[in-house]
């Protein structure tokens, strides 16, 4: 495995100096609330492959420039199956008896005991501050914890044609484990398994998703209460105040930011965020919170910059409103995922007729083999919600796409139109506007339940909920 070394050249004396006058300060630690969970997602993944080890690694710090790096956040299916939030560090899982044995590999404590606590940069811990050590970790997690430094020697001593990995992670990782004629087809089902074992949510993740929405219901109250009426703002101010909110109340967004004022709204994946918000045209938001257990919220508000809608703009917004409430309103167990998007998607072509734009009937429009409709709205209007904002991504399309829903899932509904600046098929009027509603919506056994409803989606609701939050003023998180 990458040897994580920067050590400082320092003289001796320093060395020895340094080595001495320094107090051990242990850390109170107990196993976590939900460590039972972790046991009960690795035994459901060994069922499925008796007599095969399983390598998971969660990966490194991605490289943002020369020596500096991207925050650091693991592997999804690794912190699923672990809890583990360091990097550099990779579970095994060996088939022992009727099941398997999970072994946790991570980098020792670079402690005072070592040089490596004040010579190394990058894992010193006079640089990056205390670790737990492994027995520590296994006393937190419940899972047996092993030195990073054992794992190369072991991993290839492996057979490959009993081996799955999974891969793409740590590069390091890979090769020691080596391939086999059907590795491909082998890691991709395990990193499939993996997925289809995320697509129901147990109580515990339930109640991370409710913690991630709440604190994005705070995000866009915040934006919305610094929005003045009077002036144009980049859009990333609205960007920024929200990764305040996300910082301050979660880890981190749980994914890039699309702030679009007027046209750039119509832009599905605008990142970049170097507009403008202007009072009178409308501002597309999506954004979501990703909380300390790394579980993420993704919402879409569209909103009138001034407060209030144009007769055309509460055109557009009801079509898309009411495209949306026809998606939530089919969610049920047992109900075709294909449904969600169907009953969007009658809507939305309705709609575009109703406005004179589409050149064919509205049953034309939709069937499979003409889709004239999807000129305005562009993409799929549903996707599973989870430790990813795209989640389960892996799962085979049968149990996904054109898979029947369960209780427990936790999906987006998401319909939008977009008439874009230079689309000659639209009247003028109408370019440049974009409209997206997104909701989080939870199946339970009576139907859907929508997490994010905590934010207005009813065009007179937007108004008086954004009347409101400007009445409050924004204020810092505290």
């Amino acid at each position: 495995m990458p040897n994580i070394v920067n050590r400082i050249e320092l003289p001796d004396r320093l060395k020895a100096y340094m080595a001495t006058g320094w107090t051990e300060r242990p850390l109170a630690v107990s196993p976590v609330e939900q460590v039972e969970r972790y046991a009960v997602r690795r035994a459901a993944l060994s069922a499925q492959f008796p007599d095969e080890t399983l390598v998971i690694p969660t990966g490194y710090p991605p490289i943002r420039a020369n020596d500096t790096e991207y925050r650091f956040r693991p592997g999804t299916e690794f912190v699923w199956l672990t809890g583990q939030h360091e990097p550099e560090a990779v579970l095994v899982m060996r088939p022992s008896g009727g099941g398997h044995d999970a072994v946790l590999y991570q980098r020792p404590r670079s402690s005072k005991e070592t040089d490596e606590f004040y010579r190394n940069s990058v894992v010193g811990e006079l640089w990056i501050g205390r670790r737990l050590s492994p027995a520590e970790t296994s006393l937190q997690l419940g899972i047996d914890v092993a030195d990073i430094d054992d794992l190369e020697s072991m991993l290839t001593g492996l057979d490959a044609s009993a081996t799955r990995v999974l891969r793409g992670l740590e590069p390091a990782v890979d090769h020691a484990v080596g391939v086999a004629e059907t590795s491909d087809d082998r890691d991709q089902a395990l990193a499939t398994a993996l997925s289809e074992l995320r697509m129901v949510k147990d109580a515990w993740e339930i109640a991370q998703l409710h913690d991630a929405i709440a604190a994005t219901v705070h995000g866009f109250e915040d934006v919305v209460r610094a929005l003045p009426t009077d002036r144009s703002v980049s859009e990333r101010l609205a960007e920024g105040i929200f990764g305040l909110r996300a910082r301050h109340d979660g880890n981190d967004v749980g994914y890039l930011s699309i702030v679009g004022g007027g046209s750039n709204g119509t832009k599905l994946h605008w990142t970049r965020n170097d507009g403008r918000i202007r009072p009178g045209e409308l501002a597309l938001m999506d954004m979501g919170v990703e909380n300390t257990a790394l579980y993420t919220a993704d919402v879409t508000r569209t909103i009138p910059v001034s407060g209030q809608f144009t007769p055309l703009q509460r055109d557009v917004y009801g079509i898309v409103y009411a495209a949306q409430q026809a998606g939530i309103d089919v969610v049920k167990p047992g109900a075709d995922h294909s449904e969600i998007m169907a009953a969007c998607a009658e809507v939305l072509a309705q709609g575009l007729h109703d406005l004179g734009l589409l050149p064919v009937p509205v049953a034309e429009a939709l069937d499979k083999e003409s889709m004239l409709y999807w000129r305005w709205s562009l993409h799929g209007v549903s996707h599973h919600l989870g430790i990813d904002v795209h989640d389960c991504a892996q799962a085979r399309r049968e149990k996904y796409r054109d898979g029947t829903i369960e209780e427990g899932y936790v999906f987006t509904v998401e319909p939008g139109l977009y008439f874009q600046e230079d689309d000659e098929l639209v009247p003028a009027e109408l370019r440049g506007i974009g409209v997206r509603i997104e909701d989080d919506i939870l199946v339970t056994a009576d139907g859907p339940e929508n997490l994010s409803a905590g934010l207005p989606r009813h065009p007179d609701e937007v108004e008086s909920w954004v009347a409101e939050q400007r009445e409050l003023g924004f204020r810092l998180p505290g």
